[in-house]
């Protein structure tokens, strides 16, 4: 089974308005103790009202590690970010979001 590593994440949606539209941080991945599926644990890094008042999320293992088709193109729904320079800057935004 192929697990996504703990680190920051562009989904598929990203565009680059902004270093943070877009981006996760992925904490883990976690089993549900009724159906024993694994789930990503993560959260945003943006505001977007669609998480307002939530610090993190959950989305099942094999829909996080799959891919989506837009525009008869296919793509990863995440992507690992590796730039040290975005990952540095991602760092400032998670603390500045998550100050507790």
């Amino acid at each position: 089974m192929k697990i996504p590593e703990k680190g920051y994440y562009y989904h598929y949606k990203h565009t680059e308005d902004s270093i943070n539209n877009y981006a996760y941080e992925v904490l883990g991945v976690a089993v549900h103790t009724e159906e024993k599926k694994h789930l990503v644990v993560y959260r945003p890094l943006y505001k977007n009202t669609f998480f307002e008042g939530e610090d993190f999320c959950a989305r099942p293992l094999d829909m996080f590690m799959g891919d989506v088709l837009k525009d008869r193109k296919t793509f990863s729904r995440f992507v690992k970010i590796t730039d040290p320079k975005t990952i540095e800057e991602l760092g400032k935004i998670k603390e500045d979001m998550y100050k507790n």
